[in-house]
């Protein structure tokens, strides 16, 4: 029997949670809150939705109340404020990253095996806050928001080819920010075909900056962060998971002397299955790609040293 425990029941966890119990991605899908209620009422709203869209998930709703996480197979962090118009990821850090050490060792203590998908912003920085927190090895740590940033990218590549996004192939490495992402426009394809062959430069310099401020253009447009892509991302990388999909997910994990980089938590390509993290996709980046991916490191770094500097690890 698989389980699966989503911690935060705002817009994105409960959106993760949705997508997991429609996709019947797991036997049991446990939602967390720390506000009464919460949990409880979305879980229950959600469950009289299984006969009309007939799945078989059972969904729990609890508040602060880890021991029914127990022996969860993946645990999914959204805790955390969520970004206001005009606020950076980075300026989540001080607020966010204590929230996020008291889940990770909640959840640990319940779900020893637990592998950890951590979606609170600036995730990158979460991603790591919660691998030294728990000392677990970094297979079994893992942030999504490459998963997210290149569902945006095929998006605005789909809108810019008129096609099909389901059809169009593309992803995001580097760091989950505004500035820090690097979305792969050499990589892109249509079809198994380059997307330069249907776009100009130009079109496809304009979709690499829409993907980069994507999450922001939401944030604008709604007045917080965005939520059903972010949701259906952490789904997506629970299911490649807890189904042993083996799928290669641009992911942030921690890098130990791979793309030139290590002792910090980046998005690059991983094969994602039962174990977690199975394997670091190392790609053959051209000089500019390279210039890009260090510029981007050396901004997540700025924040990994911030946490050493507020001794969170």
């Amino acid at each position: 029997m698989s389980k699966v425990t989503v911690v935060g029941a705002g817009n994105v966890g409960a959106t993760c949670a949705n997508v997991l119990a429609f996709n019947e991605v797991a036997d049991e899908v446990v939602m967390l809150d720390i506000k009464e209620g919460i949990s409880e009422g979305k879980a229950m709203d959600m469950m009289q939705t299984a006969q009309l869209l007939v799945f078989d998930t059972r969904l729990v709703g609890c508040t602060n109340d880890y021991a029914k996480t127990a022996n969860s197979d993946v645990c999914v962090i959204t805790s955390g404020i969520p970004r206001k118009p005009g606020m950076t990821r980075e300026e989540l850090l001080g607020v966010n990253a204590g929230i996020v050490k008291g889940v990770a060792e909640n959840l640990l203590k319940y779900s020893p095996n637990a592998i950890i998908v951590c979606i609170s912003n600036p995730m990158d920085t979460m991603t790591y806050l919660a691998l030294k927190a728990l000392k677990l090895p970094k297979n079994r740590v893992i942030g999504m928001g490459g998963a997210l940033d290149s569902s945006r990218f095929k998006y605005f590549l789909s809108q810019a080819l008129g096609c099909n996004a389901n059809e169009v192939e593309g992803f995001v490495i580097g760091g989950h920010g505004d500035t820090t992402m690097i979305p792969m426009a050499r990589f892109a394809t249509y079809k198994g075909m380059p997307v330069t062959n249907f776009l100009s430069a130009e079109k496809l310099d304009e979709v690499v900056k829409s993907t980069m401020v994507g999450g922001a253009t939401l944030t604008g447009l709604l007045g917080t962060s965005a939520w059903y892509a972010p949701g259906a991302a952490g789904a997506f990388v629970v299911e490649s998971i807890i189904h042993d999909q083996k799928k290669m997910i641009p992911c942030s994990v921690l890098l130990e002397g791979e793309y030139g980089e290590k002792d910090l938590c980046i998005g690059v390509p991983v094969i994602l299955g039962k174990n977690g993290i199975e394997k670091i996709v190392e790609l053959d980046l051209n000089a500019d790609e390279k210039a890009k991916f260090k510029a981007s490191a050396e901004s997540v770094r700025g924040n990994v040293n911030a946490l050493k500097d507020l001794k969170l690890v």
